[in-house]
């Protein structure tokens, strides 16, 4: 048990995992920066994503710069426990990882622009770690709704590997799959290098451009 506890980059098992509880997290009405809803419902036609690239303070900022997301939001996703806590995810008792919602209109964004905009910022290759920050819920992860998104989400990673391993960094640790349950992290993380713009930001990318997606410019 005592090993279990000192080791935050092993996954739980259920019967490992914290319970957790059936009450959900208060949830700001609006975005921080863009004013937009951070729970559904969301506009017609748009299209949801969910990304774990590290840190969610950073990850959440790179999102919500994109022209055509409508909103963004960070919680927490792949794991056992029912609507967990910050310290509970930070604890390596939950399974979970720190994530970010990506709402957007697919007309103005396409999916492999924010797949991109994933690859990019972060280092794909470092498994349960991102830089000096380690544990569960700093891996790596494409959580995909649709076939689309997989199928995306795959070839990207398949196009990026070669050129990752041709700078000298060792293979993609990215798990993609279907997305699980989202639950909302506490408020105050919400946007939260909007309201501390000096505050803390442990992601750091390769230097590596991926071969896929172009964000668009504002019209």
């Amino acid at each position: 048990m005592f090993s279990f506890l000192r080791d935050k980059t092993r996954m739980p098992t259920p019967e490992e995992a914290l319970p957790g509880r059936s009450e959900t997290m208060p949830v700001p009405e609006r975005h921080e920066v863009l004013g937009t809803r951070l729970q559904p419902p969301f506009p017609g036609g748009h299209h949801q994503a969910l990304f774990g690239l590290g840190c969610f303070w950073g990850a959440e900022r790179l999102f919500w710069q994109v022209p055509g997301v409508y909103t963004t939001a960070v919680g927490y996703a792949g794991g056992h426990t029912p609507n967990p806590t910050y310290d509970e995810v930070c604890s390596g008792r939950t399974g979970h990882n720190e994530v970010v919602l990506v709402v957007y209109d697919p007309a103005a964004v396409p999916f492999d622009a924010l797949l991109k905009v994933f690859w990019e910022g972060h280092d794909p290759t470092q498994g349960m770690r991102q830089g000096n920050d380690v544990g569960t819920q700093y891996r790596s992860g494409v959580y995909v709704y649709d076939e689309d998104q997989r199928r995306a989400a795959e070839e990207g990673r398949d196009r990026y590997a070669p050129l990752l391993a041709a700078s000298g960094y060792g293979p993609i640790t990215t798990e993609i799959v279907e997305a699980p349950a989202f639950y909302y992290a506490e408020p105050y993380h919400q946007q939260y290098l909007a309201k501390v713009p000096n505050g803390y930001c442990g992601l750091g990318g390769t230097g590596v451009s991926c071969p896929v997606g172009v964000v668009r410019a504002d019209a």
